[in-house]
């Protein structure tokens, strides 16, 4: 069949996207295992390098929704995006926050979830781009529910048919039955409860300085965060630069760096492309095992 065709997408064209995408389309360990399709910013679109504007956020919008196009079409076997400013797509007057929800959108897919992929760790986050004192409103045993039989789900794209995953708990010490607030044992013991009467195997919920630790061991395949910063500390201090965020639950394949638009040095060819070089290798990874599938 000869090697999948991923979509590379330069995000917002003000940001160090650009720079990455170039550089992660022509490295050698990329082109051994895919063809890379870039999908730039159109040469009429006029931005400034670190600048933060309403047309780079809607130029970052229409590379997105062009290369989902091809990658439905199934004229791309997946797509790896570059960073986008959130700040931007609000003066663009873009309603969503982040990809995630843009691609779930974009495909037509209520169940999504963000998943941090590295070698020694791999986070699933059930909130995202929540304010922390707005967490525990948003963890509802649906949402919880949801987001551990996606990542049960999803692990088979990685191998592991039957993941051990491990509920990483909202209070401190889980909630010390209650003492430290009730969330655990109200929302997150019941989900527990339920997911392993599905047949899949998870345990928690478990404190959350520990339970990274032990993932990181080998005893977890995949751990299920709360919220945004309890998943991702974790991941960003083992594998900085060469995590790949993955949104689980859509039709087609998607991949992401690690990290952002970084404007204090856009512009200035000095961006490591790691992230995104182990972004596109995953993408062609997990395009070749659908393939085989």
């Amino acid at each position: 069949m000869g090697l999948p065709k991923i979509g590379l997408t330069v995000g917002d064209p003000a940001g160090i996207g650009p720079e990455i995408v170039a550089k992660a389309a022509a490295d050698p360990a990329v082109l051994a295992v895919c063809k890379p399709v870039v999908f730039s910013t159109p040469p009429e679109v006029s931005v400034r390098a670190g600048e933060v504007s309403a047309a780079a956020g809607r130029a970052a919008y229409d590379t997105i929704a062009r290369a989902v196009d091809f990658a439905k079409r199934g004229d791309v076997d997946a797509i790896a995006t570059a960073p986008i400013s959130k700040l931007a797509f609000a003066r663009a007057g873009l309603r969503w926050k982040g990809h995630t929800d843009l691609l779930a959108e974009l495909c037509g897919t209520k169940r999504v979830a963000m998943m941090f992929h590295s070698r020694p760790l791999k986070v699933v986050l059930i909130t995202v781009h929540v304010p922390l004192k707005d967490v525990s409103k948003y963890l509802t045993p649906a949402l919880v529910d949801q987001t551990i039989t996606l990542t049960a789900e999803a692990m088979a794209m990685f191998g592991v048919p039957q993941p051990r995953l491990a509920l990483a708990g909202l209070n401190p010490h889980a909630g010390e039955n209650g003492v430290l607030g009730d969330e655990d044992d109200r929302v997150l013991v019941p989900a527990v409860r339920q997911a392993r009467e599905k047949g899949i195997t998870i345990e928690g919920p478990i404190p959350g300085d520990t339970v990274f630790v032990r993932a990181s061991r080998g005893e977890y395949d995949c751990v299920i965060a709360c919220y945004h910063d309890q998943g991702l500390i974790p991941v960003k201090l083992l594998s900085f630069g060469h995590a790949v965020n993955v949104t689980i639950g859509l039709p087609i394949i998607r991949t992401s760096v690690d990290h952002g638009t970084a404007f204090d040095i856009a512009g200035k060819g000095v961006a490591d492309p790691g992230s995104m070089i182990a972004a596109v290798k995953l993408a062609a990874e997990m395009a070749a095992a659908r393939a085989q599938a």
